[in-house]
């Protein structure tokens, strides 16, 4: 079979690369994106990139993106649709234009081609806030997004655009994978240019270094505690109240995609680990148990003050969302796709902390511009 990645060239575009080029069944693999492996000489392109083909074509290129997704598209028997931008935040307009509008291109040129299979790359945040018990929800549950994330609202958006799109072709498979938060080693830099911004990896720097052990030497002396047998990665871990996170390893997002095109499955697909990590599972695993709770409403009130100096690059809206109480349960992945991830979720966090203190960047290979 044959299946074009939009948006091939990210961290979780290269891991679902090569998911499918590992699979015997899929004969042949396009990528496609704004920026493409060079493959003029000028650069080495090698594993999994080296194994597709690439298009380049611009989602929010009016005069050529028709022509670029049919060539794209030619022959395909499913198209993975990962493109997402969520950088400028504060410009939501131009993420809408990307978002919201490329996905429309992509939709348009799969029914115009007349692709069998059309996955989309949701995410949790497309749920509404979660039930008030703190139980888990499943494919069911309401999806309005949640109220002040661009991004949250934005994934519901292009749902919705999808359920049209099913109800006027029959003919096409429609699959939706909402994953949980996905990180990785090779991402480190990028979470770090797009969440931390300089300040906040400095500061990050500075707590998982020699003055941030001290600090934790003094606290734990201050409440009479031993000495860990290994030293803790920061002194302490300040975290909203409440709030519980589930993260998962794009490796094992690309394992049920993989699943999902091969077996054509339609309908949505809740990808996540069993459970949910909150502050105090996070303080044992980074800071020997510190845990410094701070209301949610303070938080917010901070990081939107650091929003507007430019002090971060983020917006209030991603803690509206991972304080939404979204906690999802992934029984039908387990069951149709027979999918479990491989990786715990303290090895993913531990995994793309590293990667962000030390500035690991993904294999890509350099890209046209």
């Amino acid at each position: 079979m044959r299946v074009v990645v939009i948006g091939a060239t990210g961290n979780v575009g290269t891991a679902i690369l090569r998911a499918l080029v590992a699979e015997p069944t899929v004969t042949s693999v396009v990528g496609v994106a704004r920026r493409v492996p060079r493959a003029d000489g000028s650069s080495t392109v090698g594993p999994p990139h080296d194994a597709a083909e690439w298009v380049r074509a611009d989602l929010v290129d009016e005069d050529t993106v028709a022509d670029r997704l049919d060539e794209a598209l030619a022959g395909a028997d499913a198209v993975i649709h990962l493109v997402w931008a969520i950088q400028p935040a504060r410009d939501p307009d131009t993420l809408h234009r990307i978002n919201v509008g490329g996905a429309r291109h992509v939709i348009d040129a799969v029914v115009r081609n007349r692709v069998p299979q059309l996955l989309f790359m949701s995410a949790s945040g497309v749920y509404s806030p979660g039930p008030d018990d703190g139980g888990t929800v499943d494919e069911s549950w309401p999806r309005e997004g949640v109220p002040g994330s661009a991004y949250a609202l934005q994934k519901a958006e292009v749902e919705h655009l999808l359920d049209d799109t099913e109800a006027e072709q029959p003919w096409l498979t429609v699959t939706r994978m909402r994953a949980a938060i996905m990180l990785q080693r090779e991402a480190g830099a990028e979470i770090a240019r797009y969440f931390l911004g300089p300040v906040g990896k400095i500061g990050l720097k500075v707590a998982a270094g020699p003055l941030g052990e001290a600090v934790g030497g003094l606290v734990r002396g201050w409440q009479g505690q031993p000495e860990p047998e290994k030293p803790p990665l920061f002194p302490l871990v300040p975290f909203p109240a409440g709030l519980r996170l589930q993260v998962l390893h794009p490796d094992d997002t690309a394992a049920a995609v993989r699943a999902a095109v091969v077996g054509r499955h339609d309908g949505a697909f809740n990808l996540a680990p069993d459970g949910a990590l909150d502050g105090q599972d996070l303080a044992d695993l980074l800071a020997a148990g510190q845990l410094v709770e701070l209301p949610v409403t303070l938080m917010r009130r901070g990081l939107d003050l650091a929003s507007r100096a430019r002090v971060v690059p983020i917006d209030p809206g991603w803690l509206d969302m991972a304080a939404a109480n979204i906690v999802m349960d992934s029984a039908r992945a387990r069951e149709l796709l027979h999918w479990r991830p491989t990786r715990t979720q303290g090895e993913v966090l531990l995994e793309v902390l590293d990667g962000v203190l030390s500035g690991t960047t993904g294999a890509t290979p350099p890209l046209a511009k």
